[in-house]
């Protein structure tokens, strides 16, 4: 839209404007407005329900029991639409279950295909008279796409000139765009473990979990350093255990994949396809190990969600560490460029003579699902953000209330998986083989999120949620970032955000005792028994 034009076009109004139709950004809308505020849901795409719509089909869990409120409700919505055997049209019911030893009788469904979860979101969204606006990107290139007075933010504008006035807003984006330009701190990369007194943040030096289980030597020329490193291995050392860094958890796609002849779409070789990306996945096979698409997790209809595995997998190592900060370009570039790695790597797989006939077979009898993701050629429309920005909030979330040495009195959902990241680096180890770096995973028992972590602090500002990017340390984090409890915190967040609106309050200054009794009438778990 041209500049004269957008100028002449009235700002939108609403009590609550969010930012991000991620799962959070969709359960936030749909409490907002069951509480009877007006809403408008901004998406910088086209699509609604973030990675959970975009091929993360295996819900990490961690504990059913922890998952109340509309998220619960969500998967009681998938759980409905598998019931109807009509749902069933490439395999049975029966089939699946015994497939992925379910419970026949649970309402519940915790695994399903991309479209059926956009499907589900959509349907909530239009049952709750959301108005959903459709690329709608934030304008971070002006530096006038926030407009802040007072600690509270005035409007927001997107790159089509069109501006968005709330009195409260909710960031519910994976990247805290909206946050970082509303001028509230947040933190990118690993603290240092002596930061909060952790124990698994920063570097982590002697991780065996994906990793090379083979030495595989890292250079192009094997055994000759002068003839340079082979791509996404880190020239230098890794850094000390324990030591803080920019460096970020690496990111991939959820494939999801199919081995039915009629729904398959084969594995196609990318415009960018360089064979030298994949020398050390050759290399590994070579030698013996074949671990590529092993968490290939079946999803109903014969299809999977496909998530990293091993040393050498779909996650782009290394590759991401401009991603958090980088402009609209610069993101495109990465998200091309994480498409072209793993689009590549199949084809290479499925394809190249010199890979062993076994695994060319056995990669080859699958492709992507023909009936998912339609407009994007079969591909996710969302790259798996694991982790960018993190807010420096009113709380941050550590190691300890994952553990349990610290609780949370004033919480607004609960945690329960494993604290977990993937690898962040691939460096020469003293042996001259490749190693990674950066994976962790300690498993927790359920505890309590913080109200104060998905705030920022008062003088930073005053009418802003943030229940995706919240306030954590990176390891904290590794276990909070998981779809059902970005639902969780996304109707939390909104919860707050109408009752701050009610009592003309700063989000902060909502009264917990109030929040608490809204959200367990709401059937959210707020505690463990």
């Amino acid at each position: 839209m041209p500049d004269s034009q957008a100028a002449t076009v009235e700002p939108e109004r609403a009590d609550l404007v969010i930012y991000g139709a991620t799962s959070a950004g969709v359960t936030a809308a749909v409490q907002a407005r069951r509480m009877g505020k007006t809403v408008i849901l901004l998406e910088p795409g086209r699509h609604v329900g973030g990675m959970t719509s975009g091929g993360l089909g295996a819900t990490d869990i961690g504990n059913k029991r922890a998952i109340g409120g509309i998220a619960r409700e969500f998967y009681r919505r998938i759980g409905d639409h598998y019931a109807r055997p009509e749902s069933w049209t490439r395999q049975t019911r029966e089939s699946y279950q015994e497939q992925r030893r379910s419970d026949a009788a649970e309402g519940e469904m915790w695994t399903f295909e991309p479209h059926v979860a956009e499907q589900v979101f959509r349907d909530m969204l239009k049952q709750s008279n959301v108005n959903v606006i459709f690329n709608a990107r934030l304008d971070r290139t002006s530096g006038q796409g926030v407009r802040t007075e007072g600690g509270r933010i005035v409007s927001l504008r997107t790159l089509d000139g069109r501006e968005y006035l709330g009195a409260m807003y909710l960031d519910c984006t994976y990247e805290g765009d909206l946050m970082a330009a509303a001028g509230v701190p947040y933190q990118v990369g690993r603290e240092g473990n002596a930061v909060y007194g952790e124990t698994l943040n920063g570097v982590q030096l002697g991780s065996t979990k994906h990793q090379f289980l083979r030495p595989v030597d890292p250079y192009v020329v094997p055994g000759d350093p002068a003839s340079g490193l082979l791509p996404g291995v880190h020239a230098g050392p890794p850094g000390e255990h324990g030591q803080g860094d920019k460096r970020v958890q690496a990111y991939n796609f959820r494939l999801c994949m199919t081995d039915d002849p009629d729904n398959k779409v084969a594995w196609s070789k990318p415009e960018r396809y360089d064979p030298l990306r994949y020398e050390l996945l050759l290399r590994y096979l070579l030698a013996g190990q074949f671990d590529v698409i092993n968490l290939s997790t079946p999803m109903p209809n014969r299809k999977t969600d496909t998530n990293n595995h091993g040393a050498f997998s779909s996650d782009n190592i290394g590759m991401n560490y401009d991603y958090p900060e980088g402009d609209d370009a610069t993101r495109a570039r990465i998200i091309q460029d994480h498409r072209d790695y793993q689009m590549g790597m199949m084809w290479f797989l499925a394809n190249d003579p010199r890979v062993p006939e076994s695994v060319r077979k056995r990669v080859a009898r699958w492709g992507l699902s023909k009936d998912e993701f339609v407009d994007n050629d079969h591909w996710p429309h969302q790259l798996y953000v694991r982790e960018a920005r993190r807010m420096i909030g009113q709380t941050v979330m550590t190691e300890h209330h994952c553990r349990g040495t610290l609780k949370a009195t004033d919480s607004v959902g609960m945690g329960a998986y494993n604290m977990d990241s993937h690898n962040v680096q691939r460096y020469v180890a003293v042996n001259r083989t490749v190693f990674n770096e950066g994976d962790v995973q300690v498993p927790v028992k359920p505890y309590p999120i913080s109200f104060g972590a998905i705030v920022p602090k008062a003088e930073d500002c005053v009418n802003l949620g943030v229940p995706v990017a919240l306030s954590a340390s990176h390891i904290a984090y590794g276990s909070i970032r998981m779809e059902p409890v970005f639902m969780v915190l996304g109707q939390s967040a909104a919860t707050a955000a109408c009752l701050a609106i009610d009592g003309s309050n700063a989000i902060q200054k909502v009264p917990y005792a109030d929040l608490r009794a809204r959200l367990l009438a709401d059937g959210q778990v707020l505690e463990w028994d």
